[in-house]
């Protein structure tokens, strides 16, 4: 995901970040709601529900709003029976998408995502469109200023961790799925904060864009990024820090 949390930075440096708070707390909900559902409504026992609760309450949100989350998850309440669907896409340069959403609704969704695909230069693909390009990995974040390139490595080489990746002002871990919960507690018990701990894409190959297509491209991105029912977004495009702050700059 080279290039995308070094957009994020650059946006929010510049005070033109659109994580609004109502967004971002939706997009917890949601991940409250169907980490439960899929494992369980006990944090210990569910490592995906755990990560959501850190970070739900890292984000401030009160603990009864959590809670009805979870159960709303579980069974105990009533509430919106979330669909965890992937879309794959092309983007400006032929650069490959995959998105990750939570929907109540996969109709209204993918008209969605197929518009804002369409309003960027790129196609809203089929089944199998981008994913041939992407590995399946499991991946921790952790702000460089918490950990050395060395010291993870170190941490993560005897419970399944893989590589530790440059990707702007923070550490992304690379490990197999399966390893996920291991590295991230690892990496925990040695003293350091974990910012995100999820399974996801990482590229094959990455693609360089710049000029105009960086523009297009990093535009189609934040896009995707910015819709309610997206929980991630994942591309092989890579912009220099150089394009990043011409760009954030104009």
């Amino acid at each position: 995901m080279s290039g995308h949390s070094k957009w994020a930075t650059i946006k929010h440096k510049k005070g033109a970040t659109d994580a609004k708070r109502g967004k971002l707390f939706t997009k917890l909900i949601k991940e409250l709601t169907i980490s439960a559902r899929l494992g369980g409504g006990d944090p210990g026992g569910n490592p995906r529900l755990r990560k959501a609760v850190a970070d739900a309450k890292g984000s401030q949100m009160p603990s009864d709003t959590i809670t009805r989350a979870i159960k709303r998850g579980t069974g105990e309440l009533e509430g919106m029976n979330y669909e965890e669907i992937l879309y794959e896409g092309t983007g400006p340069g032929g650069t490959l998408f995959v998105v990750e959403a939570l929907t109540d609704n996969k109709n209204r969704t993918v008209a969605e995502m197929r518009k804002l695909f369409e309003r960027h230069a790129g196609v809203l693909g089929g089944g199998g469109a981008a994913m041939w390009a992407f590995d399946r990995k499991g991946l921790v974040t952790v702000e460089k200023s918490a950990a050395t390139e060395e010291t993870l490595m170190e941490i993560i080489m005897d419970c399944g961790g893989e590589n530790v990746a440059d990707d702007g002002d923070s550490w992304q871990v690379e490990c197999g799925v399966s390893d996920l919960d291991a590295v991230s507690t690892a990496i925990e018990k040695a003293g350091i904060k974990v910012d995100k701990c999820v399974p996801g894409y990482v590229p094959k190959n990455k693609r360089t864009v710049e000029g105009k297509e960086a523009e297009q491209v990093l535009s189609l991105y934040e896009a995707l990024d910015d819709h309610d029912d997206c929980q991630n977004a994942y591309g092989d495009f890579d912009v220099s820090d150089a394009e990043l702050e011409r760009i954030a700059g104009q």
